[in-house]
């Protein structure tokens, strides 16, 4: 089985498909989760809504205890880091997380980063030693493959052209994820969202398409990676 971790950061609750003023990204990883769930329905999905529930911002007290050893933490250590496990517990977990993160100012909402530096963990989903030779820092997370659906939305348009070097979304969230091991990133995004009408339209149909076209291509790399487990157990 595969297991999902279905994450929304949008501070809208809605979707665009069923509210007027709701989120592309809801829409896009909604979407997405259905279509798998209707391939593989076996296959187990957790949600976190970070957008509508956002962690709590890392501050001294959650320093203080993420840095210290675990044998050495007080019990208030560990009540304040509860939050922090509980998130990397589900991304442990995960094969594929599926995150649905807008544009906000030319970055993620808040609420991701917090969720980001509550998931980048020393000790927890990364690896650190003063002493190591050549790089202190290691990921512990790519012991096995994970994959990260990274699904967006923007005002403007041109973030993967001309206007690249605005965007500090993607390569901020592909810099964390694969900082801790996750490198394999798979990206669809709504444009336009600020001009409205048919070049909206135009672009959530496009990132429709590529979602499904994620899925698929997913799908086909999973079973083809089962096909030769399945001729080893009837051999």
């Amino acid at each position: 089985m595969t297991t999902l971790l279905h994450i929304d950061a949008s501070a809208r609750g809605g979707r665009s498909d069923l509210h007027a003023h709701g989120s592309h990204t809801r829409r896009l990883s909604a979407r997405f989760v259905a279509r798998w769930h209707a391939a593989r329905a076996a296959d187990p999905v957790f949600y976190r809504d970070v957008g509508q529930v956002p962690p709590a911002p890392v501050d001294d007290a959650w320093i203080h205890a993420a840095f210290t050893p675990e044998p050495a933490r007080a019990p208030w250590m560990r009540a304040r880091l509860a939050e922090s496990d509980r998130l990397v517990d589900e991304l442990v977990g995960a094969d594929l997380i599926v995150a649905g993160v807008p544009m906000y100012n030319f970055g993620v909402p808040a609420a991701f980063k917090a969720y980001i530096d509550n998931i980048v963990r020393v000790g927890r989903t990364f690896g650190f030693d003063r002493a190591r030779q050549g790089e202190p820092y290691w990921p512990l997370l790519a012991e096995r493959p994970r994959t990260l659906v990274l699904l967006g939305s923007r005002g403007d348009y041109g973030y993967g052209g001309r206007i690249a070097a605005m965007n500090h979304v993607e390569p901020a969230v592909r810099t964390a994820f694969g900082y801790i091991g996750i490198r394999d990133v798979r990206e669809a995004a709504v444009e336009y969202d600020e001009f409205g009408g048919e070049r909206l339209a135009a672009s959530v149909r496009e990132a429709e398409a590529a979602v499904d076209a994620l899925v698929d291509e997913l799908l086909a790399e999973r079973a083809a990676a089962a096909a030769p487990l399945a001729l080893a157990a009837c051999s």
